[in-house]
C-alpha cells in the first residue's frame, strides 16, 4: 500500500480533505465563503491527507468551485420556499452554522454513525443557525432511506437535497436507485447534485482517484448524459454551473486549463468537465 492508502483509511477520511480546502479558503482576503469550523473538522488526518495527496491539491479551486455553487444552490431553493433541507452523505459540511438561513428552517444530515459521532463530538459547544439533526444512516441499506425519506416527506411540504461529493463513488445503478427513490416522497421538490462528465472520471482515475481507489474510495459514477442521465428516473435538470467556468469567474483556476472556456455548448463524453446541477422534480 502507497503513503495515501495508509492515509485515507475509508471514503468518510475524504470529507476531512473537503473540511482542509474549507480552512485554506476561509484563510483568503478574497474568500467566496467563510467555514471557520473547517480546520477543526478536518483535524491533523486531513491535513495529512492534503499532504499526502498531492495530485488532488492541485485541484483546489475546483473543491471551493463546488463549494459555492452549492451554497447558492441551497440559498435560492430556501428563498425560493424549502423548508426543509436533506444533506445525503454529509461528511464534515458546516453549512448549518456559517450560511445565513431562516432560524425555523429544518436541516437534517445524513451519514455513517461514525461520522455523525466524530462531527458532533467535535462541533458539541457550536450552535448552528437553524433547527439541525442528525441521522446515523449508511445509505445503501434501501429499506431504511426510504423509510427515513417517507417520514421526512411527511414532515414538509418543500424538501431540497443536497448530495455533495456522494454520488461519484456509487455505479450508475446505484445513483439510479438512489434517484428513483429520491423521486418518490410527493415533498421532495429539488435536488442539488455534483458530476463528471467520463472524460473527466478517466483523469481523476489516473491521478488522485487512483490512489483513492487503493483506499477503498474508488471514483465510478460519471455519465455521458450528464444531468439528462437523472430524466428517466424523475429529475429535470434546471440549472448547471461548471467548475471551472465559477472558478475563471473569481480568477480561482490555474492558467494551464483556462484554454479549455469558454465550454462547449453541448459537452461531449471525452471533455473533461465538472459541475453542479440543480434538478427538479418533473
Amino acid at each position: 500500500m502507497n503513503d495515501a492508502s495508509a492515509i485515507v483509511r475509508n471514503v468518510s477520511d475524504t470529507a476531512r480533505w473537503v473540511a482542509y480546502f474549507r480552512a485554506c479558503e476561509t484563510l483568503r482576503p478574497d474568500a467566496l465563503f467563510r467555514d471557520p469550523l473547517a480546520e477543526r473538522l478536518a483535524g491533523e488526518q486531513g491535513f495529512r491527507i492534503a499532504a499526502t495527496l498531492l495530485d488532488g491539491n492541485k485541484h483546489e479551486w475546483a473543491w471551493v468551485a463546488r463549494t459555492y455553487l452549492f451554497d447558492q444552490f441551497i440559498a435560492k431553493q430556501v428563498e425560493k420556499g424549502a423548508r426543509l433541507v436533506l444533506n445525503l452523505a454529509a461528511g464534515l459540511d458546516a453549512r448549518p452554522y456559517r450560511m445565513e438561513v431562516p432560524a425555523e428552517l429544518r436541516w437534517v444530515e445524513v451519514d455513517f454513525p461514525e461520522i455523525i459521532s466524530y462531527k458532533e463530538q467535535i462541533l458539541s459547544s457550536e450552535t448552528p443557525r437553524c433547527r439541525l439533526e442528525r441521522v446515523g444512516l449508511d445509505l445503501s441499506d434501501v429499506d431504511a432511506r426510504r423509510r427515513l425519506f417517507s417520514e421526512l416527506s411527511e414532515q414538509a411540504e418543500n424538501v431540497v437535497i443536497a448530495s455533495e461529493g456522494l454520488l461519484i463513488y456509487f455505479t450508475a445503478e446505484q445513483v439510479g436507485s438512489l434517484a428513483r427513490d429520491l423521486a418518490h416522497p410527493a415533498h421532495f421538490k429539488s435536488w442539488v447534485i455534483d458530476l463528471a462528465s467520463p472524460g473527466q472520471l478517466k483523469l481523476m482515475q489516473r491521478t488522485t482517484g487512483r490512489q483513492l481507489s487503493e483506499a477503498g474510495a474508488a471514483f465510478q459514477f460519471a455519465p455521458p448524459e450528464l444531468a439528462n442521465f437523472f430524466v428517466p428516473f424523475g429529475w429535470e435538470p434546471r440549472d448547471v454551473q461548471g467548475l471551472l467556468k465559477t472558478a475563471a469567474q473569481f480568477n480561482r483556476p490555474p492558467a494551464e486549463l483556462l484554454a479549455l472556456l469558454p465550454e462547449p455548448k453541448n459537452i461531449g463524453a471525452n471533455y473533461p468537465w465538472t459541475g453542479v446541477c440543480l434538478l427538479e422534480k418533473r
